[in-house]
């Protein structure tokens, strides 16, 4: 019998460190998938999925990922889970918009701007003052005109 163990470090007790060109920690697919809150299955799939997201690779094959693709797989997330796309809208919206606005926070963020300019623009006892109502008008028309330009486009 031969006692050659490979190439392989399985079962050596040592791990091989993945090389990383910016200087940032590099993570497991099973820590990854924990730090964004899924499971290592679901970030393989939207590999097949999202051609942007590539891990890198070790020698031996497996799969690690930096610290900054995990934002990039955080916002593939909130894009499918929070925001309730599909797959192929979440695509559509990541090619039309591009993946720096859905690492901003794509549309629930704009939600949250408003409602946090209206509760900003409301005095205490509930009553606004003109200038503030103008600005929420503002607000309203512009989100109205980001609507209508996103009905156009689905059309």
């Amino acid at each position: 019998m031969s006692s050659s163990s490979g190439s392989g470090s399985r079962g050596t007790g040592k791990s091989r460190t993945a090389p990383v060109s910016d200087g940032g920690k590099t993570l497991k697919i099973g820590e990854a998938a924990k730090m964004v809150g899924v499971a290592p299955f679901v970030l393989r799939f939207w590999e097949t999925q999202f051609s942007f997201l590539k891990p890198h690779h070790t020698q031996s094959g497996h799969r690690y990922y930096l610290e900054k693709d995990i934002e990039t797989l955080k916002a593939v997330k909130r894009l499918l889970h929070k925001e309730r796309f599909t797959i192929e809208g979440a695509k559509k919206y990541i090619r039309e918009k591009g993946l720096e606005a859905a690492l901003k926070g794509g549309p629930a963020t704009a939600r949250r701007k408003i409602n946090n300019r209206v509760q900003a623009n409301t005095n205490t006892n509930g009553a606004s003052t003109g200038t503030e109502v103008e600005a929420f008008r503002r607000t309203f028309h512009e989100v109205r005109r980001e609507l209508e330009l996103i009905r156009e486009k689905l059309q």
